[in-house]
């Protein structure tokens, strides 16, 4: 399900000093690997400049590490921060680039935020590294295409890997009592799997609630973070599951500065992260007169939900 989500965020175009070669090998190197050629800017962290590709492109997906770092290798379920610039196969002019906009892009690997490319191809690079990457249709953007991509493009990437982090597989901390008979029950498991949600038959509440089940020892939450979480959600009326990132197998990300759901922001920021907060959202604060897929006009929310890292 990544419906829930969807709603929640408003979705970016991907979901879009470490030892380095010198200028020449590296354009070297790509254009021996089927990859077009870097023309400028060819050392990490430097914008680059691409030539256009030539010929047919590569029918699979192509990875050419540019310059490979000395840090701790990239794996699934890893919280990855980098700069790319994109471009067309057969274009000579880039479609997006992350080095202009001075903010490197955050992803999870493995979290289905990415095209496949991208999620294939990073897996397994060290933190530090440059890589390119040329990547077919079927694990890009389709026929479809995306905004300015036309349907069936090669895409071609410049990815300089910034930072790494091993995202746990669950909050871990202090249990606090739940020692309120009016507000839910979460579990407080911390195996990785989803923790029970308990609704009690009573009405729920009007404000917003926003309370530890377990209490982590991180860094507070802010309301520029980007914060990976696992969570289920269930309608208070009925207690029914409408969401659940455990039933997706993947933690999802929440950009605070990009979520709509006003009481999911405002329950998270100043939460420690490593935490389970047990959030209760009312209508006007969720959805409000507005129905959505399995959620119904005016329901108040529930979550338990797992802080687990700042991207």
């Amino acid at each position: 399900m990544r419906r829930l989500a969807g709603l929640l965020v408003v979705p970016l175009l991907l979901l879009s000093t470490a030892a380095c070669g010198n200028d020449e090998g590296s354009q070297s190197a790509s254009t021996k690997n089927g990859a077009p050629a870097i023309t400028a800017g060819a050392k990490f962290g430097e914008k680059p400049t691409l030539a256009k590709g030539e010929g047919k492109p590569p029918k699979d997906l192509k990875v050419v590490v540019i310059s490979e770092g000395k840090g701790p290798t990239l794996k699934k379920g890893d919280a990855a921060e980098v700069n790319y610039l994109g471009q067309e196969y057969d274009e000579s002019k880039p479609f997006d680039n992350s080095f202009d906009r001075g903010e490197p892009f955050k992803l999870t690997l493995g979290a289905g935020g990415v095209i496949q490319g991208w999620e294939k191809g990073l897996e397994g690079q060290k933190v530090g590294s440059r890589v390119e990457l040329v990547i077919p249709p079927e694990l890009g953007y389709g026929p479809q295409g995306q905004g300015d991509i036309k349907g069936n493009a090669t895409l071609v990437f410049v990815v300089d890997v910034l930072k790494g982090t091993t995202v746990p597989v669950s909050a871990k901390g202090t249990e606090v009592p739940q020692t309120n008979a009016d507000l839910p029950k979460v579990g407080t498991n911390t195996d990785g799997k989803e923790p029970t949600v308990t609704v009690p038959k009573v009405d729920p509440p009007k404000k917003l609630v926003s309370n530890y089940v377990i209490e982590g020892t991180g860094p507070v939450v802010k309301p520029t973070d980007t914060v990976a979480v696992h969570y289920a959600g269930v309608l208070w009326k009925d207690g029914k599951t409408f969401d659940s990132s455990y039933a997706q197998g993947k933690t999802q990300n929440f950009p605070l500065e990009q979520v709509t759901l006003k009481g999911l922001k405002d329950g998270l920021i100043g939460k420690k992260v490593g935490s389970r907060v047990l959030l209760v959202i009312p209508p006007d604060q969720a959805f409000g007169d507005k129905a959505q897929t399995g959620i119904p006009a005016k329901s108040t929310l529930v979550f338990a939900m797992d802080i687990l890292a700042v991207m």
